[in-house]
Parts: C-alpha cells; sequence; structure tokens
C-alpha cells in the first residue's frame, strides 16, 4: 500500500453584512456575562476595593480588549442590581452587597 496525500481545498463562504453584526452583537452580549463574573469574582473576594484597582484587576482577568467606558457600564449595571454599592463618603470607593 502507498500512501498518496490528497489536499482539500475548502471554500470559505463569505460572511454577509448582516450575520457579522449579528455575530459581534452575540460576542458584545457574552463579552458583558464575563465581565459581570469577573466583577462580582473579584469584589466577592476583596469586599471593598476602588475603582482604579477594581479596574486594574479587570484588565488582569479578561483575556479581551475591553474600552474602560464598557467596565464602567458594566459597574453601574451591577450597582443598580445591588450586587455593589459605592461608598457613601468615598464616591470612588465599591463595597460588595452579598
Amino acid at each position: 500500500h502507498k500512501l498518496c496525500r490528497i489536499k482539500i481545498n475548502q471554500i470559505q463562504m463569505k460572511e454577509t453584512q448582516e450575520e457579522n453584526i449579528n455575530t459581534t452583537e452575540r460576542v458584545f452580549q457574552d463579552r458583558q456575562y464575563q465581565i459581570d463574573a469577573a466583577i462580582v469574582r473579584i469584589m466577592k473576594t476583596r469586599k471593598t476595593l476602588s475603582h482604579t484597582l477594581l479596574v486594574s484587576e479587570l484588565y488582569n482577568q479578561l483575556k479581551f480588549p475591553v474600552k474602560p467606558t464598557d467596565l464602567k457600564k458594566r459597574i453601574e449595571s451591577l450597582i443598580e442590581r445591588d450586587y455593589m454599592e459605592r461608598d457613601k463618603e468615598v464616591p470612588n470607593q465599591y463595597h460588595y452587597v452579598a
């Protein structure tokens, strides 16, 4: 038996503009959940943390590029949903609410 190498070229289908938008939207949605989970994980372990330390910790944990505005939106969302709260005296300090 003699072995033969056969190359099979797969034709890559072009993604339409609409599919591309849907994919980007789904990725963004998934990343929001990952950001929320990372924030809650960090706050659970630290209980109290300043904004700058929280953001730097998030950049270390998250494997994808994140805009500071997106992080701020996710933090605000978690505050609205009573996962964490701002410090009464120090505005850029957060407390985890169990």
